[in-house]
């Protein structure tokens, strides 16, 4: 089968001729139809010290996907061949102490798809039956290939409730466009996005977001006393993982708000603890999504509202056949984008 994949230390990719991948019991092969990349695709084909720490080589990447089942154990009755899915591309162990009590998005020996095991850019994968989501007919392969995204977005911006509170989001990205639109669904007053692309923010302002800042020419004090806010943001979904972001959120939120931080940062930074305690924010880390109750929440809200579900399927701005897949990292690495999907059909 075609497989991109990293065959050995440094930077690059390679689309090779792989054997298929074969299957447990408890095992289901799929076809995949469209991938999606992501910046941890980016980050392993330019082999930085985290991509090296991380992958066995050789190693076909990838984990965001959507497909068909062509195969199933000998153990697997609830799925079947034909049925078209995704998959939760963190593999748990289900023995620590997290994963028995329910908490399996905290094992603490999670493998990653396509970062610490073979993943999805390629023909076929393979995933442990409880891995795999089985998508309803109105989702489309595109819609099924972000659903991985999707999940955590939905994941950070459903951390708190959200009726009528102001929401600030940094890093327009497709993850922080997706939480943008799902802020605006589930009752925000306001949701204001920064980035310091205005490419990236122009598909925010598009999704539903009530005002677009860029933050290299704008302060967020300004655009608060734009939207009349007399106080500071009430919640903040932190997509960027940039230094300035996080210090510009922490200055502009209000006391006692609560931020979720997603956006992993290249390097360790400083942080203004004495306003974080004088003010009393609640700092969260977010890390993928709960398994499954994340799944299921994105599926239903995407199933009752058709503009939430235009609105995230509108950061999807580019396609490229897998044989491309150096036009499409080039693209995706650009940042002069939204979400780059390849075609594995």
């Amino acid at each position: 089968m075609r497989a991109l994949a990293k065959m050995r230390p440094g930077a690059g990719l390679e689309l090779i001729d792989r054997p298929e991948p074969t299957g447990g019991d408890w095992d289901v092969k799929i076809r995949v139809l469209r991938a999606g990349l992501c910046g941890t695709d980016l980050h392993l084909q330019q082999w930085d010290d985290w991509a090296a720490s991380q992958m066995r080589l050789p190693q076909t990447i990838g984990h965001e996907f959507y497909g068909e089942i062509v195969e199933v154990g000998a153990e697997v009755k609830e799925l079947a061949p034909g049925d078209k899915v995704s998959g939760e591309g963190h593999i748990v162990c289900g023995y620590c102490r997290n994963c028995r009590a329910g908490r399996r998005h905290q094992c603490i020996r999670t493998v990653g798809l396509g970062v610490n095991t073979d993943g999805a850019f390629a023909d076929y994968v393979v995933l442990p039956v409880e891995n795999v989501w089985k998508h309803p007919d109105w989702v489309d392969p595109e819609l099924g290939a972000i659903f991985d995204p999707l999940g955590n977005a939905t994941h950070t911006t459903l951390q708190w409730p959200l009726v009528g509170e102001d929401v600030l989001v940094t890093g327009a990205g497709p993850i922080g466009v997706m939480a943008a639109a799902i802020a605006k669904h589930a009752g925000a007053r306001h949701v204001v996005v920064t980035d310091l692309s205005d490419t990236r923010l122009a598909l925010a302002g598009a999704a539903g977001a009530d005002m677009v800042v860029n933050s290299g020419r704008t302060r967020l004090a300004e655009a608060q006393k734009e939207l009349g806010m007399r106080e500071g943001f009430d919640i903040g979904l932190e997509m960027s993982g940039a230094p300035t972001a996080v210090a510009e959120m922490i200055a502009n939120m209000n006391h006692g708000g609560k931020i979720a931080m997603l956006g992993l940062p290249s390097s360790d930074y400083a942080v203004n603890w004495g306003r974080i305690i004088t003010h009393m924010l609640t700092i969260k880390g977010i890390y993928g999504r709960e398994m499954f109750e994340t799944w299921y929440l994105m599926t239903s809200i995407l199933s009752t509202s058709p503009a939430l579900k235009d609105a995230v399927r509108s950061v999807i701005t580019h396609r490229f056949a897998a044989e491309d897949w150096e036009e499409a990292f080039a693209t995706a690495r650009s940042g002069a984008c939204g979400k780059v999907i390849m075609d594995w059909s």
